[in-house]
């Protein structure tokens, strides 16, 4: 960079060469503290990625993840010390080149060492994972719910990048009960390719040669509380019914489907959402009293079956196309009507997301009244998680909780990791 200086005194020239020096030392003292913040940083291997890693985190962190659910007060002061560090996450070249030999891959991630009892093999699941981005996070998730005799179906937003897509049909290609969606949307935030999706997966798990016998569906900021061989305890207890929120809705929430909505540009955050309009729509077809809840289920085979060759749910997904957020009010409804498997009566009380399993989720608003603050940030009044809360959200009940973030907090989730294999560790393999 050149200093232009005026050559008509030479006062001034003294002047601007001291400036110019003061310009310099500014500019390297920000050189030096980038190359600082940059050594700082801290990259965080997933739990048991790296022989002999023994569950402790590198770069001179020995994190204790008993003494963190302990909430001893020296390893959650670890903890923050390791938060206000620039987290260093992967980017999704790096499961790219992770996932390109697959026997390597299996082998170091252990896939192929995943103990299955003989309840659990005679109880498969199933998985519907719609993820966009991220790739490291969503092999984590996949990791964790990990099952030799489960099946699990990835749908991809067709807007994904290149190494995403790669990263994830990697992935399919490595492990032989993982596959993609067979068609792909393009998914917009609140619009009824969110619910179509998952639709797309359930089609393609329905005709899986896997028998399972209940689906979940999961999104990439999500990670399991839960074994699997504790949620198949849990799911035989259900005995054929479904776990997802069902309530009636307030008169602000009815404005999402009582009115038509265009999806349109915005100038913020998604850039596409769909926008209320003035129209009315018509009453629901077939008589449905409408019950809100949120996007994720739990849902039996049999329910699945059931409608995917029903004549109201495909005349209710029509009527809610041009609504907000439908998957918010599909499945609510429909697990509503009389003569589905599993159906919850009209007359029963609403089914809130406390009393379903399916999803922890903690609400800003709500915090200190119903659950302890959030210790990690907020998105969208929504808590993403921070390690302080592992001993609240492993003891709440909950099957899944939302959302989690590597670079907000890393170490809860690699001591979320550490404790699920610690309880796989228990289970009586199969002879």
């Amino acid at each position: 960079m050149k200093i232009r200086c005026p050559h008509y005194a030479h006062r001034l020239r003294h002047r601007c060469f001291l400036f110019s020096l003061s310009l310099l030392a500014v500019c390297l003292l920000k050189l030096v503290h980038v190359k600082v913040t940059v050594r700082d940083g801290v990259y965080i291997e997933p739990f048991g990625i790296t022989a002999g890693l023994s569950g402790t985190l590198k770069h001179g962190y020995d994190i204790n993840c008993t003494a963190v659910y302990e909430l001893d007060p020296v390893e959650i002061g670890k903890t923050l010390a390791i938060k206000r560090k620039v987290v260093v996450d992967v980017d999704d070249d790096s499961t790219v080149t992770l996932t390109s030999d697959c026997q390597t891959f299996i082998r170091a991630r252990g896939y192929n060492g995943v103990p299955v009892s003989e309840a659990e093999r005679g109880f498969p699941l199933a998985y519907s994972l719609v993820v966009h981005k991220n790739a490291p996070m969503v092999e984590r998730i996949l990791h964790a719910i990990y099952a030799p005799h489960n099946v699990y179906c990835i749908h991809y937003d067709q807007k994904s990048s290149p190494a995403f897509i790669k990263a994830v049909q990697n992935l399919a290609r490595c492990a032989p009960n993982v596959f993609i969606a067979s068609k792909l949307e393009s998914v917009e935030y609140a619009h009824i390719s969110r619910l179509n999706a998952d639709l797309n997966c359930l089609s393609d798990l329905l005709r899986s040669e896997v028998k399972w016998r209940y689906v979940f569906n999961l999104c990439g900021q999500d990670f399991p509380l839960k074994s699997n061989h504790e949620l198949v305890a849990e799911l035989k207890r259900l005995n054929g019914s479904n776990m997802l929120e069902s309530s009636r809705p307030s008169k602000l929430k009815m404005q999402r489907f009582g009115f038509r909505h265009e999806l349109k540009n915005v100038p913020y955050e998604y850039r596409r959402i769909p926008v209320k309009t003035a129209a009315l729509k018509d009453a629901p077809p077939h008589g449905l009293e409408m019950f809100i809840g949120s996007a994720y289920f739990v849902l039996s085979r049999n329910f699945v079956d059931h409608i995917s060759s029903s004549r109201v749910a495909k005349d209710f997904l029509a009527w809610s196309a041009d609504t907000y957020s439908p998957d918010e009010h599909f499945w609510a409804t429909l697990v509503r009507v009389p003569g589905v498997p599993g159906h919850i009566p009209r007359s029963e009380a609403d089914v809130t997301d406390l009393k379903s399993k399916t999803r922890l989720v903690k609400w800003n608003y709500l915090e200190g009244n119903l659950y302890p603050a959030c210790t990690g940030a907020h998105m969208r009044s929504v808590c993403i998680y921070g390690a302080a809360e592992l001993r609240w959200l492993l003891n709440y009940g909950h099957w899944f909780a939302n959302k989690f973030d590597p670079k907000v907090d890393p170490v809860l989730i690699q001591c979320l990791e550490e404790k699920l294999m610690e309880k796989r560790k228990y289970v009586q393999p199969r002879n």
